[in-house]
């Protein structure tokens, strides 16, 4: 019992401790910018404000700093446990507070900053401490975790794949949290290394929950027999422990899920995609507005390219290729030609026979791609190594084609490749870089591309955009799996 207490306590625990921390590095932080601008910067003040009163003033104010944190969702499991999206986050939340500050500062009529630095030293210092702060914390916790501190016992039940694909997503304690003490179900379904309990029927494991010290029940299959589901439920109520039901069918927790009351009875409906609404037209703006900059910024490198390949390789620049994006719509992709001007105007398959090289064609056709292709030329494969052949494509994102991040636009004749889930794939607008360019990109076969391109469809988010962005441009400069 005093281990389910205290596992049930861990994230309101975490979250208190965050907030005291955080208070602290924010007051630290406005200490230094004072100190940094006032005891070591020569140059006359704008206002002589004492430190006594500097303090003071900044003290009224990080409460509603750490309230900005709050409702940003920095002291939830879901942002502290994404890296990135706490990253981002802090950003915000430290921009939002510098600009309270100034408000206050205005409306007050009431000087709080002895020179306008003060404020560009609190705002970069808070971003930092506050970020440097949490990554010390995190490895804090996966200390304490790797020892089996703070952790929850699971008593996972199910017999689906999804089940199997659970524990092995939580199996790194360290990182998770979550430690799989038992296993009820077929024994097909195990996972690798277990080193638990295992358990063929459930209501042999529902009678070891004190013995097991299970902290948490998580079930993935409703049992045919409706008695059987109530005792599972009823066991983790009497017991007080924490209970959850993942559906082993991904598509009925992906995507955006709306329940209603229906008739007197809960209804959940379930869309393709949660890109929709505000979602879509705030993904556009970025896309509109990030485009154009690049565009902006990278015309005079595009036109050396430009005059470069129409020396090199003769011939025409750009090759316009027939894809298929939102709702299977054709869209013309414009990319540097990385091949000869006789090639790409029939399927690759069919080039590779016409040259008769029957193995590339096979190699195609089992993998959408070939590891030598003979057709591309020597300044293409430069061009196709460092992704500047993919440039232009800008230009499709600011005309609407594309978005700077989604599921890579296919070809027409590789629908049938898709298994039927084309509608699904197509849910959302393609994009320039996506899941899989930056989860092997061309090491990954084409039905893992497909798998990666509709779980990022049907599990959306802004934060995951900006994540995918960030890693394609560590990709790209690492000159990783392209091809």
């Amino acid at each position: 019992m005093i281990v389910t207490l205290m596992s049930r306590r861990n994230s309101k625990l975490y979250s208190f401790i965050l907030i005291l921390i955080d208070i602290l590095v924010l007051i630290t932080t406005f200490v230094l910018a004072y100190v940094a601008r006032v005891q070591y910067d020569p140059r006359p003040l704008l206002q002589n404000i004492y430190a006594f009163d500097y303090l003071f003033s900044f003290l009224l104010i990080v409460p509603f700093w750490i309230f900005i944190f709050a409702i940003l969702g920095l002291y939830h499991p879901r942002t502290y446990n994404r890296r990135l999206v706490e990253w981002a986050k802090i950003a915000i939340g430290s921009f939002i507070g510098i600009l309270l500050v100034i408000g206050w500062e205005y409306i007050s009529d009431k000087d709080l900053f002895p020179a306008r630095l003060v404020a560009a030293y609190a705002l970069i210092g808070a971003f930092i401490l506050v970020v440097f702060e949490r990554e010390v914390m995190r490895l804090i916790r996966s200390l304490m975790f790797r020892y089996g501190h703070g952790t929850k016992r699971v008593l996972l039940i199910g017999a689906s794949g999804a089940t199997a694909d659970i524990a092995a997503s939580i199996a790194d304690t360290k990182r998770s949290g979550y430690e799989v003490i038992a296993f009820a179900g077929p024994k097909a379904n195990l996972p690798a290394k277990f080193n638990g309990h295992h358990y063929s029927r459930v209501e042999e494991a529902i009678k070891n929950l004190k013995l097991d010290e299970i902290t948490a029940i998580i079930q993935t299959d409703l049992f045919e027999n409706a008695d059987r589901n109530q005792k599972i439920l009823s066991a983790a109520q009497e017991n007080h422990i924490d209970y959850s039901f993942i559906p082993g069918e991904a598509e009925f927790y992906s995507g955006k899920n709306t329940v209603d009351v229906f008739l007197g009875y809960p209804m959940i409906s379930v869309y393709q995609t949660p890109l929709v609404g505000w979602g879509a037209i705030v993904k556009r703006i970025f896309d509109f507005i990030v485009s154009l900059l690049l565009i902006i910024i990278a015309s005079p490198f595009l036109l050396i390219i430009f005059l470069i390949k129409k020396i090199v390789d003769r011939g025409p620049a750009f090759y316009v290729s027939k894809r298929l994006s939102q709702f299977s719509e054709p869209i013309g992709l414009i990319k540097f030609r990385s091949m000869g001007a006789q090639y790409g105007t029939k399927d690759a398959a069919d080039e590779f026979r016409e040259m008769g090289r029957e193995d590339l064609a096979l190699e195609y056709e089992k993998n959408r791609k070939v590891e030598d292709d003979p057709r591309i030329t020597p300044f293409g494969k430069w061009l196709r190594a460092t992704s500047i052949d993919e440039l232009p494509q800008v230009f499709n994102v600011f005309r609407g084609d594309l978005s700077l991040v989604g599921p890579r636009p296919i070809l027409p004749q590789e629908t049938k490749l898709a298994n039927g889930r084309t509608a699904l794939l197509h849910s959302v607008k393609s994009g320039v870089t996506g899941l899989w360019q930056v989860s092997g990109r061309s090491e990954l076969s084409f039905e893992e591309r497909i798998e990666l391109e509709l779980f990022y469809a049907q599990n959306w988010t802004f934060w995951l955009d900006i994540k995918i962005l960030f890693k394609t441009v560590l990709v790209v400069l690492r000159g990783r799996g392209a091809q």
